[in-house]
């Protein structure tokens, strides 16, 4: 009841449909929209909020509400806070058809809390020569519709426009690329073919009378571009590919783009088997047609430096030519004969010249030297480090030689005394000399009277202890 009260209010009262305008609000496809209605204290929080669209007969389509239980119908959610006052509505994934006029309402007031315009767009991005395909959507009956291309503020000039008479009609542009088709579902189909770079824009599907819009779609066309160097006198060869099933029986041509978008035709070829190879009338430039792969072949020969230029792979067809590839050629002076004859390269790509060559060559030789020489001076340190640890090693083992031996000490186990003369004479002691295990070197040490054993009477004697080293013997010898 409430439902029918607040509509039967809006039709009573057609004065709110003549409010402020709403406010603007644009997304793109897929985008988000959130909407944010505050009420005062004369709304109560326990009454139901509702999110209305308005139609194109200026009445209203409920879409959400709080009076039910579950507050998400059809990508829409609406909450209400009373303790904020405020209304959350949320719409996701959007669609071109939710472009419109929206408005909260509250079920105890006849004005809106809050009124949105909603623009989605369809963004839609395509090569030259494609073909685009876009639904409108369904339209209200008996309403003609137009495709138009939007140019200024509010201005939308008129590409194709159906019959209202019929739900299947198709109407062309007079250009003959843009068309116009109802389906049985009364949906509208916009096709336009063979697009080009100057048909970047934004367009309406709209209705015929007052070009009120229905949807909005923004279309972006790139070329397909090509860049080459080249020198005087030399050679290049472009290869332009198409689609067999569209363009395989229209003639190709090569031109040299001038001011403004116009296009100086230098070499066509034509329609059917027996054109697909041409030449231009100064025998430079050659043109040939593989129908079966689709692939277009431009060659020029004898390049000259005002041959430089934009150039175009195009469709030539009565009405004019369409792009198929945007060629930029570069052609620089020859250095020498040679290079003038060189073939040319896509830009960025272009061989080394000679001088480079040398100098990488003599380099390279520098190089070369310069690494001999270390290998060189490399096995000269060797050798010198191998010498010095071999003398080293030999004085090393002496030492640990000599250090290995026993000294010598005075024994004491036997002694001999020799036959005593009468005259006058010394008297002899033989000592037995041993060898002993030392750690210390040699040692030479003189052994005062005080320090002896005994000391014979009468007599000065020194004696000494003395350490030598003692090599093998040798048995056989």
């Amino acid at each position: 009841m409430e439902l029918r009260a607040l509509l039967l209010l809006l039709l009573c009262f057609p004065g709110l449909q003549a409010q402020a305008p709403p406010a603007k609000e644009t997304r793109r496809e897929g985008d988000t929209l959130y909407v944010r209605c505050p009420y005062t204290d004369k709304t109560s929080g326990n009454q139901w909020k509702h999110w209305y669209r308005l139609t194109n007969d200026q009445s209203y389509e409920l879409r959400a509400s709080t009076q039910y239980s579950s507050q998400t119908t059809d990508r829409i959610t609406i909450k209400d806070y009373p303790t904020d006052k405020i209304v959350s509505v949320t719409m996701t994934d959007l669609k071109a058809e939710d472009s419109g006029t929206y408005a909260c309402l509250s079920s105890s007031s006849s004005s809106p809390l809050k009124r949105i315009s909603l623009n989605v767009f369809k963004e839609v991005l395509q090569w030259e020569l494609d073909t685009l395909w876009v639904q409108c959507p369904r339209s209200i009956w008996g309403y003609s519709m137009t495709w138009c291309r939007r140019e200024g503020q509010t201005e939308c000039r008129v590409m194709a426009s159906t019959d209202s008479r019929s739900t299947r009609s198709k109407s062309k542009a007079p250009h003959d690329r843009t068309s116009l088709m109802y389906d049985h579902l009364n949906t509208l189909t916009v096709t336009m073919r063979r697009l080009q770079a100057q048909d970047t824009g934004t367009y309406w599907c709209a209705l015929s009378s007052d070009r009120t819009r229905v949807m909005e779609v923004v279309l972006s066309v790139f070329k397909r571009t090509q860049q080459y160097t080249a020198k005087e006198s030399g050679n290049i060869s472009v290869q332009c590919q198409y689609k067999t099933t569209d363009y395989g029986a229209v003639s190709k041509a090569w031109c040299k783009e001038e001011a403004g978008t116009s296009c100086e035709i230098l070499v066509t070829t034509s329609s059917g088997p027996s054109g697909n190879q041409r030449t231009s009338q100064d025998g430079r430039v050659r043109i040939q047609d593989n129908t079966q792969q689709g692939i277009v072949t431009i060659t020029m020969e004898q390049l000259q430096a005002q041959d430089s230029g934009v150039y175009w792979c195009a469709l030539h067809e009565s009405s004019g030519l369409s792009r198929m590839e945007e060629v930029t050629l570069e052609v620089s002076e020859a250095l020498s004969d040679t290079e003038g004859t060189s073939q040319a390269t896509p830009l960025g790509n272009s061989p080394a010249p000679s001088s480079n060559v040398n100098t990488f060559i003599l380099l390279s030789v520098v190089l070369s030297i310069l690494l001999i020489l270390a290998l060189i001076t490399l096995v000269a340190l060797c050798v010198r480090l191998q010498k010095l640890l071999e003398r080293t090693g030999n004085r090393g083992a002496e030492d640990t030689y000599d250090n290995s031996e026993g000294t010598a000490r005075l024994g004491s186990t036997e002694r001999r005394e020799s036959s005593k003369d009468d005259s006058k004479g010394l008297k002899r002691n033989n000592l037995d000399l041993q060898s002993q295990p030392s750690l210390e070197g040699p040692l030479y040490c003189n052994i005062e009277p005080s320090q002896a054993h005994r000391k014979p009477q009468g007599e000065n004697v020194e004696y000494a202890v003395i350490a030598f080293n003692q090599f093998p013997r040798n048995d056989a010898g």
